[in-house]
């Protein structure tokens, strides 16, 4: 139905608006003036840093790609699979719904290689899964050492609450090992099947998905200020849940709402600095791997069009 089409895209929109509201409520007094400062406080090595680690988040987003062609047994040149990867993720996290847009961008490319529809959508589901996975393993981790980091939510402390429920969280991540070791059967949905990864796959996924995790946190975390700094793990459990809900909201880039949640979490600290962090984050994370991204599109498609000619 045509209501079904725009169903999350208005969702997403009203997201983004709802966010912005609050997130100039909650930033009401503070001047550009005040965020620039922030900017300028960052020290170089927080910039260098910050920048290392946007370009470990981007090679792991590119293992991600790697681990499914390795599941489905397809061979492409390490080079394409890479910059697919990179480009598909860097385009998906700013239009928002990573899954469908990432669908779209995959099935383009690799659509070129021989790859077929259910291919890709095999290869979208593995990435789809390795993300799920490796979220909820390293928020069993974060929860089970910093349970704390949920009070800064709630206001009020829910220690063994939070350790239990990373307790849970690391249960269903050993129940997908367990699953693998058991080789349990295909998931059919009509003609589609999905095979359930072998032990030597689930192993990168659970070494690749978190590096990612890590990385993209460390971004922020290398450009928050010293001061009132909780230090990265708190960092790091403030970024999941934050990155999570802006994913389940559908807005594009998670504009907004990234921010709401993630000053609500440090809301102890200086929230200029924090602001600034967060700018930095997004210019890293989103927006220069866009603008790349977007040179990658043109000479593909270019390159494409000349073949056809030819």
């Amino acid at each position: 139905m045509n209501w079904r089409r725009y169903f999350w895209p208005v969702i997403g929109i009203a997201a983004v608006v709802f966010s912005l509201w609050l997130l100039l409520h909650e930033l009401r007094g503070i001047s550009l003036d005040d965020v620039w400062a922030g900017i300028i406080a960052i020290p170089a090595r927080g910039w260098v840093l910050a920048a290392l680690s946007s370009v470990i988040a981007y090679a792991s987003l590119a293992g991600y790609d790697h681990i499914a062609l390795l599941h489905i047994g397809k061979k492409v040149s390490w080079l394409f699979v890479t910059f697919c990867s990179f480009t598909t993720y860097a385009l998906s996290h700013n239009i928002g719904g990573s899954v469908f847009s990432g669908a779209v961008i995959r099935y383009r490319a690799y659509g070129t290689k021989g790859l077929t529809g259910q291919d890709v959508g095999i290869l979208v589901a593995i990435c789809w899964i390795t993300f799920v996975l490796s979220t909820l393993f390293v928020s069993s981790i974060v929860l089970l050492l910093e349970p704390e980091v949920i009070d800064r939510f709630s206001g009020t402390p829910h220690h063994k609450l939070s350790q239990a429920a990373g307790l849970a969280m690391l249960l269903v991540v050993a129940a997908y090992v367990f699953g693998s070791w058991l080789h349990l059967r295909p998931l059919r949905i009509g003609s589609f099947q999905l095979h359930y990864p072998a032990l030597p796959i689930v192993a990168r996924q659970l070494q690749v998905g978190p590096i990612e995790l890590l990385a993209a946190a460390a971004i922020i975390f290398f450009a928050l200020p010293a001061t009132g700094n909780p230090g990265y793990f708190i960092v790091l459990g403030v970024f999941l849940v934050s990155f999570s809900i802006a994913q389940i909201s559908h807005a594009p880039g998670g504009l907004g709402v990234f921010e709401v949640v993630f000053l609500a979490g440090l809301s102890h600290m200086d929230q200029v600095g924090v602001l600034a962090a967060l700018l930095v984050f997004r210019l890293f994370y989103l927006i220069i791997p866009l603008l790349i991204a977007l040179g990658v599109v043109l000479y593909f498609e270019r390159s494409q069009f000349s073949r056809s000619e030819s």
